[in-house]
């Protein structure tokens, strides 16, 4: 019985190596052969025939043995050996055929990494072919920048401690100014990030004498900074704006209506801590969470009423207590979230005000200044402006500032002003971080916005602009 095996190898354009393993296993095999017969002549049909190697289609080397029948040489101990030669000489091609995968593979990783490589390479070329118009934006965005600082030059005019400080400010600016043009028009002569820290420099200057303003018109709105969660969905506090540096006592009012306990806390640090210093029980309920601290005493609007109570926290009785002639209460003209905040008691720079409304105003916005004391309505302004529309409102420099909304994507979106009995519509966005805001008062002393985000208590701060002609203008 004739048997026929075969080697195979990959990417083998002439069969040199099978020829080479012929000519070593040949001798052997012949020895082998005639060493069992050695005066016999072996025919193709009696023993081994055939040695030869070739190519098949796909370019592989093959090597084909004629082994004669078993019968022949099944008993003898050299057929055995012989057996045993066949075997490893299969298990030699098999393990060709492993290597001729292992090829394949590993070719298909060196294409795989030659088409990254490419790729790479036109990733670099894109980046140099953009780098002019980056650095053309990003000094674009510094002449930008300059150009917000100018306006805030005429501001400092009114210090004129600092004149020589100012004068050094302007020409740093027009000199900044100056760079900045030159390098649109040669991109690389200067330095991005020195340029830009020196801006940042400048603006930090500008800002801290910015801070000494007193007054000032409504900018911009940053933040908001997270004190602390506590309390329900809706709620109120605050600091007192007239109270020295040293005290920075905090008090808080959890819900809007029901409730007569007010927690004192000594300082912002216990306040995040929990640690209350004094609990108040007040003689009437409350209805909303638009309450302020002012000089030492609590003024809240009283429960199913358009009475406003001060209370003195020193002495822990009810001060003064005064009916808003015709405000509506309980829910009549809330702001838009509801929670009877029909009025809505407020401070700033210029002393005590009350937002409300009325019947007489159409369910309009109506503004009083009152008399911190005895709680006497001094003078009233009537917007246009609907009460049941606002999302929330407070004072800044006598200018009434309206929100949109209680929700997200609230703005602060009208403006009052009772200096000029004139109003404006206005777009200053802020971040309504948790959605839901029920109280948002403004604190002179700290120039901030405290806020009840559904269950948050955060702090906005506050940029003002106030400009001053100077002789220069004239």
């Amino acid at each position: 019985m004739l048997k026929d095996y075969t080697l195979e190898k990959s990417d083998c354009p002439e069969p040199v190596s099978m020829r080479v393993l012929l000519s070593v296993l040949y001798p052997v095999l012949s020895l082998t052969i005639f060493g069992l017969y050695p005066s016999m002549t072996i025919g193709p049909k009696e023993g081994w025939q055939v040695y030869s190697s070739a190519q098949d289609a796909d370019g592989r080397c093959i090597c084909t043995v004629v082994a004669p029948e078993q019968s022949l040489c099944s008993r003898d101990a050299k057929s055995r050996q012989l057996r045993q030669l066949l075997e490893k000489v299969q298990n030699m091609s098999q393990s060709i055929e492993v290597l001729n995968l292992r090829t394949q593979r590993d070719f298909q990783y060196v294409m795989k990494m030659e088409n990254q490589m490419k790729g790479l390479r036109t990733k670099f070329r894109q980046i140099e072919d953009d780098r002019k118009s980056v650095m053309a934006r990003n000094f674009q965005e510094l002449k930008d920048k300059m150009d917000e600082l100018k306006p805030l030059i005429p501001v400092l005019e009114q210090y004129k401690m600092d004149a020589a400080l100012i004068s050094q400010f302007k020409e740093e600016i027009r000199n900044l100014s100056a760079v900045l043009t030159g390098i649109q028009e040669e991109l690389g002569a200067y330095d991005y990030d020195e340029l830009y820290q020196r801006v940042l420099r400048l603006d930090s200057r500008l800002r801290s004498c910015m801070g000494k303003l007193t007054c000032g018109k409504l900018m911009k709105i940053t933040g908001p900074v997270t004190i602390k969660t506590s309390g329900t969905r809706f709620g109120a506090w605050m600091t007192d704006p007239l109270a020295s540096t040293r005290n920075n006592r905090v008090w808080y009012m959890d819900s809007y209506t029901n409730s007569k306990i007010v927690r004192e806390y000594k300082t912002m640090e216990d306040f995040v801590a929990g640690v209350v210093s004094r609990t108040y029980s007040l003689p009437f309920k409350w209805e909303g969470t638009n309450h302020i601290v002012y000089n030492g005493s609590l003024y809240y609007n009283k429960y199913q009423s358009n009475i406003i109570v001060k209370y003195s926290f020193e002495t822990g009785s009810v001060l003064a207590q005064r009916a808003l002639e015709f405000a509506g209460f309980h829910n009549m003209y809330p702001y838009t979230w509801g929670g009877y905040s029909d009025i809505d008691v407020m401070a700033d720079e210029l002393g005590m005000w009350v937002v409300y409304a009325t019947n007489q105003n159409a369910g309009n916005v109506v503004i009083s200044q009152i008399d911190p004391d005895t709680l006497q309505v001094l003078k009233t302004w009537t917007t246009e402006y609907s009460k049941r529309n606002a999302g929330e409102s407070f004072m800044i420099c006598g200018t009434l500032y309206i929100t949109n909304s209680h929700l997200s994507g609230a703005k602060v979106y009208y403006a009052y002003s009772t200096k000029t009995s004139s109003y404006e519509y206005i777009d200053i966005p802020f971040h309504n971080q948790y959605f839901h805001i029920s109280m948002l008062d403004y604190n002179a002393r700290e120039r901030a916005l405290y806020a009840w985000n559904n269950g948050h208590q955060v702090i906005f701060n506050v940029t003002l602009f106030h400009v001053i002609k100077t002789e220069d203008d004239s």
